[in-house]
């Protein structure tokens, strides 16, 4: 049965998707004390990149959010994958995202608003975060947008 995190996923008519495999050495969310922190989510959805390339060129703003979104949604799989349960989440605590940015793009922080307000429209009050939003050269596959999550778990 699906805790009060997954059905309020639902309610937003999104679906908590499989943790993405690494594409490197590392593993997608460690626990450490009452923290896990999450790897670097790319927006891949069934195990590839829908959309390649700057934000601010190639990729509009509009279309980077929704990707940060898709971001998010891979942090709390890969934060369900260690903690067992999203339920167990007392807050988010960091988000920190990259946008791989056109050399005239200054958006970054309304990109990376695409994960905190997922984050926000799940959790509530817990979902209510620090943050850094970051423009880089290139990131990854040539993905336009990556995030990061710290999350505080109850229960530890």
């Amino acid at each position: 049965m699906a805790g009060t995190v997954e059905a309020k996923l639902a309610e937003l008519g999104l679906t908590l998707p499989d943790v993405v495999p690494p594409l490197a050495s590392y593993q997608p969310a460690v626990q450490s004390g009452v923290y896990v922190y999450t790897s670097g989510q790319l927006p891949m959805v069934d195990g590839k990149l829908a959309v390649t390339g700057k934000v601010g060129a190639e990729v509009t703003p509009d279309e980077a959010k929704e990707l940060a979104k898709t971001c998010a949604l891979n942090a709390l799989a890969a934060v369900k994958s260690v903690a067992g349960d999203l339920d167990r989440i007392a807050r988010v605590v960091k988000v920190v995202g990259f946008v791989a940015s056109a050399t005239d793009f200054t958006g970054q922080p309304a990109v990376i608003n695409g994960a905190s307000e997922l984050l926000g429209a799940v959790l509530g009050d817990k979902g209510v975060h620090a943050r850094s939003a970051v423009g880089v050269a290139v990131l990854p596959l040539d993905a336009p947008v990556e995030v990061e999550v710290q999350v505080e778990l109850v229960g530890v």
